[in-house]
């Protein structure tokens, strides 16, 4: 069976999720932030690095949400559900979706939260270059989802439950105001029966 590092208020939930949708069995372990909001110094037992997700699969321990997203779908959806076709363009606007919620876009949104959270004086230049980078990657995305359900088409793909991640960041932050489409995509994303039984396993 499956052993998840869960954090909460953090992105591990979307690793639970995907693990709702795909209906496998899975064990959770959950851990509670700090004051400071960092991670408690024991999840550094699972991954020398004390993040989270991790997940231990056998004896296969694996971080890093993209590379797990990866690792569960090539094993565990078979039926290839949350996979893309088998054309090279449509594998290759999979992956470079799938590792853009946290390889581009994350940086941002995680320097807005940092900020939000300093009550300090404010630094006007890192303060506008998160700014300008939060507005960029919001308006790519719109734009890739234009009308569209999912990020990539008609149905619901591995890459979605990033995208997913990075809306709801940027929607705690107060920054999808002004992007009507998207906050009707992450409405519906956060509506999905898997995801709201997630959020029940994990305590929310």
């Amino acid at each position: 069976m499956i052993l998840v590092h869960h954090l909460r208020i953090g992105r591990s939930i979307h690793t639970v999720w995907l693990l709702e949708e795909l209906g496998i069995d899975y064990e959770l372990k959950i851990y509670d932030r700090q004051p400071t909001g960092r991670a408690p110094a024991e999840l550094r037992e699972a991954h020398p690095l004390g993040k989270s997700p991790v997940i231990v699969d056998g004896d296969i321990t694996l971080s890093e949400s993209g590379a797990i997203t990866a690792y569960l779908l090539e094993h565990y959806d078979e039926a290839g559900v949350f996979q893309p076709d088998h054309d090279r363009q449509s594998r290759a606007q999979w992956n470079q979706w799938l590792h853009y919620s946290e390889g581009s876009a994350f940086a941002p949104l995680l320097i807005k939260l940092i900020r939000s959270r300093e009550g300090a004086e404010s630094s006007l230049l890192i303060d506008h270059f998160a700014a300008g980078e939060v507005a960029l990657h919001l308006s790519y995305i719109q734009d890739q989802l234009g009308d569209k359900p999912f990020i990539l088409g008609e149905r619901l793909m591995g890459p979605d439950f990033g995208i997913a991640f990075i809306l709801k960041m940027a929607q705690g932050l107060g920054e999808l105001e002004e992007y009507s489409r998207l906050t009707e995509y992450l409405q519906r994303m956060l509506s999905r029966p898997a995801f709201q039984r997630a959020m029940e396993r994990t305590g929310g």
